[in-house]
């Protein structure tokens, strides 16, 4: 068996694909009552979007914008890394040294076209819905 290609970046998310998504995103959440913050970032890692919604926790601007960082930078939803930190295993507390991480779940990279052109990251409630959240922003693009 061989091993699939890695993932390619590739050209940056437009704003109007942005566009989508955050609304996806943000109709999510309000149909939920969950003030979020919802962040997106093009393919090199540069803002596109950034949505406070009314009464989300001012902390969740950094943590949202992080996430979404985080998974464009490694390529994979944050997730994975919350899952090894919490594993108790040495690959997680490795994790711990690694520059430019949020471990938190809620970020994902954005495909389109077989390549990654940004990400997505959400914060404002628990790990889950902030992954609810960023899915139905992601299903919008599809």
């Amino acid at each position: 068996m061989t091993n699939p290609a890695p993932l390619e970046y590739g050209p940056s998310i437009t704003l109007e694909q942005a566009k989508k998504i955050m609304a996806a995103a943000e109709t999510e959440a309000s149909s939920q009552n969950w003030p979020m913050v919802i962040a997106i970032v093009d393919s090199g890692g540069h803002p596109v979007m950034l949505h406070k919604m009314d009464h989300a926790q001012l902390g969740s601007i950094a943590i949202a914008q992080s996430k979404a960082e985080t998974a464009l930078i490694f390529k994979r939803p944050t997730h994975l890394f919350e899952q090894l930190l919490t594993g108790g295993t040495p690959m997680g507390l490795r994790l711990l040294t690694m520059p430019n991480m949020t471990a938190l779940e809620g970020g994902f990279p954005i495909m389109h076209a077989g390549k990654i052109i940004g990400a997505i990251g959400i914060s404002g409630m628990t790990a889950a819905q902030d992954s609810q959240v960023a899915q139905a922003g992601l299903n919008a693009l599809e």
